[in-house]
């Protein structure tokens, strides 16, 4: 039944954007330059088509919010995450920024091999 609605009001929408953009720009909207509170008389067939539109477009906007309501459970998205504990991620490792101890031996390794002054020019 959504998906219906849905569907309606999606193609509502863009009859009533085509039929927008198909009216002459007299500057006044639905309610003024010859619209419905004009003493006019006579509007013209597309502010007639723009009404409808809007008035069912309108329909199909508060029928999707009584089908969402109605489907929603009393369920409060802050009422689903009060309930969570707080602490769920693992620990991150943390890191020993202390210098690492002074070494007593100053020998060098077997391998290695003490470096040579740089020569004096």
């Amino acid at each position: 039944m959504q998906n219906v609605v849905l569907s309606v009001h999606l193609i509502l929408a863009l009859l009533l954007i085509g039929v927008v953009l198909l009216q002459r720009s007299e500057g006044g909207g639905l309610l003024g330059g010859g619209g419905v509170m004009s003493n006019r008389g006579a509007t013209s067939a597309l502010q007639k088509v723009t009404w409808l539109l809007a008035v069912a477009f309108l329909a199909t906007s508060i029928t999707l919010t009584i089908l969402a309501a109605r489907d929603s459970k009393g369920v409060s998205v802050l009422d689903s995450t009060a309930g969570a504990p707080a602490d769920t991620a693992p620990a991150l490792p943390t890191l020993d920024l202390a210098p690492p101890p002074a070494s007593t031996d100053t020998a060098p390794a077997s391998g290695d091999a003490p470096m040579a002054p740089p020569p004096a020019e």
